[in-house]
């Protein structure tokens, strides 16, 4: 009468004990996973930070420190204030007007760029008609064609319509993100639901109203990812105003500081450009900073969606 209440007991001592021990192995391999996770994290944020480190490090060292000297730590003198000061002042203030180049060149491209995905990718998102899947499946695939295999297509194209060595020959390119269509398309078809749009249209607002009141609105984060990344894309771009731009006038940063080294580099009394090189880059770093951490929150949600669906 007795055995079957101590099997019983026995067993379930048994299932707990080894319920125990697989809890206790799923939470150690969540807890390896997570150190793993953390190197890796670590690994990464060194990877990036380094390099600006190192940047900003050698903004304060004259030429004879940057030689003389453990890259990663400060020179013998604090110079940066007066590296920065000779990047204002050398050819009489010329760094100054190719930031404002740059400025001008990353602003309107990224909001032009912004505009235009925003329009396509809703319309993609959420608009039938013939040659849709085409018309989707061709800017993909664009993604995949890298912007230096269109550098001389376009190049013969701007020179034919005479508009090589101007703003123009930078902007129109910029203009065109088929990433930031693919993103927007993504992100409208998730953020806006068909249900206002169908209740827009019976209290009778015309399609554009509706795009315009209804549907930025929800896509606000989506916009502002793909604004800053067409703002650091064309900020940061080196080839095309290579090939576009003659005049030094016309310049953005990253063609005049490359200018700067290329003298650097040629030896003589240019030796003295390094220091006012790499004050340079680091001046012309500050503004993308400032603006991803001023934008930093709409770029992480327009980020993340699309990636859960409800």
């Amino acid at each position: 009468m007795t055995a079957a209440p101590v099997a019983t007991e026995t067993s379930r001592t048994t299932a707990a004990a080894t319920g125990s021990r697989a809890t206790r192995k799923v939470v150690e391999r969540g807890e390896r996973r997570s150190n793993v996770l953390t190197v890796l994290v670590w690994i990464t944020l060194i990877y990036f930070l380094v390099p600006l480190l190192w940047l900003f490090v050698s903004s304060t060292k004259d030429n004879g420190d940057l030689f003389t000297t453990f890259g990663l730590w400060f020179g013998t003198a604090f110079r940066l204030f007066e590296n920065i000061g000779n990047v204002f002042t050398f050819q009489d203030g010329i760094f100054l007007l190719w930031l404002r180049n740059t400025v001008l060149y990353a602003v309107v491209s990224s909001v032009g760029a912004a505009a235009m995905a925003t329009a396509a990718g809703y319309a993609l998102a959420k608009y039938r008609f013939r040659g849709q899947g085409l018309v989707f499946g061709t800017i993909l695939a664009s993604i995949m064609v890298p912007l230096t295999a269109l550098a001389i297509p376009t190049y013969l194209l701007f020179a034919s319509a005479n508009l090589t060595d101007s703003v123009w020959a930078i902007i129109l390119p910029s203009l065109v993100s088929p990433f930031g269509v693919y993103l927007m398309r993504v992100y409208a078809a998730d953020a806006v639901d068909d249900s206002l749009l169908e209740a827009a249209r019976i209290d009778g607002a015309g399609e554009f109203r509706i795009f315009s009141t209804v549907a930025l609105r929800l896509v606000a984060p989506g916009i502002v990812t793909v604004l800053l990344f067409q703002l650091v894309a064309t900020w940061n771009n080196y080839f095309l105003p290579l090939i576009m731009l003659n005049t030094p006038s016309l310049y953005p940063v990253t063609v005049g500081l490359a200018t700067w080294q290329a003298s650097a580099s040629a030896g003589g009394g240019a030796q003295v450009l390094f220091s006012t090189v790499l004050a340079g880059s680091f001046v012309s770093i500050l503004p993308l900073v400032i603006a991803f951490l001023f934008l930093q929150r709409y770029w992480q949600s327009g980020l993340t969606s699309g990636g859960v669906k409800g």
